[in-house]
């Protein structure tokens, strides 16, 4: 494939036209920047004249010569034209979904490469004929992130957007076998049943909190034991990285895991102060507050509608990579149902997980340059989605849902009142939950049946949600590693990532394994993969 290097080509070729022609310069003309142009007192508007003799007939000032060289001139300052290239993007889920469609919004051809039968990654939706609308994968996103909004837009989804409904407002926590609120501001902190008198006092001391850098990475758990003590771990810090990681707050990295504490420790010393100083700046900005969202018809809708703005033939599915062959340009060796086929790309992004990134083989020699990410952690986690009668469950549901510490030994990580949380996801008179078991606290929860799954959990949700009977509607779905831990020591990884790029032009790597876990943060990785590739040389 022939690409452009550099300047207008048309304004090239009229260039060399007029040295050429070797045109004088005009009379009376003074030098700009390497130019000649009419001095301001023998300057003449672009036109016509009668001539004497000439019957009528206009003539040119300028004489067609004059007029290339003038052309010529002027085509040097035109502005570039991108140059399009082609492109392969491995991994069909969001992030690799984000990167095509930014591309080919940029002119560039684009193939998509998904080793499964399906698009959209962990993102799963499906709606059944009686009514309920079950999400396996991710069940929300966060809005306010940067050019979420205009990408939503883009792909005609505003009128889709369905928010979280305001009694999803409230989050409950696990503590002595009750469901406690979380307490959502300092008033309600003040009054909490969910922390002791000791461990507010502990937590309010943290404003005094000075500035400090860290020379080395520290776990999630010391760090934040550091700012607020242990029972904050327990019972604010432990459940949330159940709910965002399915992780171990002991193993996570502090500096990677949460990289936005790690800063605000750095410049404000005190992470509430921080966060305070986060909302001003963002009310002065005039943004909103973050609101929890997803669509009409599940989070599935974004990814259809992203497959949907690819060209004919763009995706090609059940795609297994069997060589990256770097050069260029890159050519890629694949298979599929038809047999083995070799085809040139200018550059390759790379958004498929941990794992597949570990198996890509570059080269004749087969070279393996990102094994080490195998070895990233990725524990299992399983979910359940239960439809119930409204009478078997005696909770209100009133909230987002409950999550639980591990101090407080229970067989699942939360659950999500999924009908509480959007309209439309059970039939009516029903509920809806969804419970995730397993992570890196209970790993071997993730690898049961449906049957024994909801048989360890029956007894946990009667006594936290008054639940009786059997659930009229259940759905089973089971991710044998499900989201990367970026655990002490995760800068190996990153700097895995970075060499292998160095070491192979015009090749991208991005998504869950590089960029965050969180589905926004796989949109943002997609959209900077795609214009990496689209400015590389």
């Amino acid at each position: 494939m022939r690409r452009s290097h550099g300047r207008n080509r048309d304004g090239l070729e009229i260039a060399r036209r007029a040295r050429r022609l070797r045109a004088p310069p005009v009379r009376g003309a003074h030098r700009i920047g390497g130019g000649a142009v009419p001095a301001h007192g023998d300057a003449r508007p672009l036109s016509f004249s009668h001539h004497p003799g000439s019957g009528g007939k206009p003539r040119d000032i300028l004489s067609s010569r004059r007029l290339d060289f003038a052309f010529a001139r002027f085509a040097l300052f035109l502005p570039t034209m991108p140059a399009t290239k082609s492109i392969a993007v491995l991994g069909a889920g969001v992030t690799g979904l984000t990167a095509a469609h930014r591309l080919v919004q940029g002119g560039h051809r684009v193939r998509v490469f998904e080793r499964s039968g399906r698009i959209g990654g962990a993102i799963r939706t499906e709606r059944t004929t009686d009514g309920w609308l079950v999400e396996s994968g991710p069940n929300t996103l966060l809005s306010g992130k940067p050019g979420l909004a205009a990408l939503l837009d883009e792909l005609g989804l505003a009128d889709e957007r369905v928010d979280a409904t305001p009694t999803a407002k409230q989050r409950f926590i696990v503590r002595g076998g009750r469901l406690v609120p979380a307490p959502l501001s300092p008033p309600a902190f003040l009054t909490s049943r969910l922390f002791s008198p000791f461990a507010k006092a502990r937590v309010l001391a943290e404003f005094l909190v000075r500035p400090r850098g860290r020379a080395t990475d520290l776990s999630l758990a010391s760090f934040i034991r550091a700012h607020f003590g242990q029972e904050f771990v327990d019972y604010a810090l432990n459940p949330f990285v159940a709910g965002v990681y399915a992780g171990d707050p002991q193993q996570l990295s502090a500096r990677h895991a949460f990289p936005q504490l790690w800063e605000l420790e750095r410049r404000q010393g005190s992470l509430l102060r921080g966060q305070i100083a986060l909302a001003r700046a963002r009310r002065a900005r005039g943004e909103a507050a973050p609101v929890v969202f997803s669509f009409r018809h599940g989070l599935q809708t974004l990814i259809d509608a992203l497959a949907a703005r690819l060209p004919a033939g763009a995706l090609t599915l059940n795609a297994g990579i069997e060589t990256l062959m770097p050069g260029e340009p890159w050519n890629i060796v694949w298979q599929d149902a038809a047999g083995t086929r070799t085809e040139s790309f200018d550059a390759v992004v790379a958004a498929v997980p941990a794992p597949a990134l570990g198996q890509l083989r570059f080269g004749s020699l087969g070279e393996r340059p990102l094994v080490a990410l195998g070895a990233m952690e990725q524990p299992p986690v399983a979910s359940l989605f239960l439809g119930f009668r409204r009478e078997q469950v005696a909770h209100p549901l009133d909230g987002l849902g409950l999550l639980v510490p591990a101090v407080e030994s229970r067989n699942f990580l939360g659950i999500l009142f999924s009908s509480t949380l959007f309209p439309g996801r059970a039939p009516a008179g029903h509920v809806a939950l969804t419970l995730l078991a397993g992570g890196m606290r209970q790993p071997a929860l993730a690898a049961l049946s449906a049957p024994e799954l909801f048989a360890r959990v029956r007894s946990d949700l009667a006594d936290l949600l008054g639940v009786t009977g059997e659930p009229v509607f259940l759905r089973h779905t089971a991710w044998p590693r499900a989201i990367p831990q970026y655990q002490l020591g995760h800068e190996k990884f990153l700097a895995a990532m970075a060499e292998c790029e160095a070491a192979h032009p015009r090749l991208f790597i991005g998504g869950q394994a590089r960029d965050g876990v969180a589905v926004t943060a796989c949109i943002a990785a997609g959209e900077k993969l795609a214009q990496r590739a689209a400015e590389a040389s």
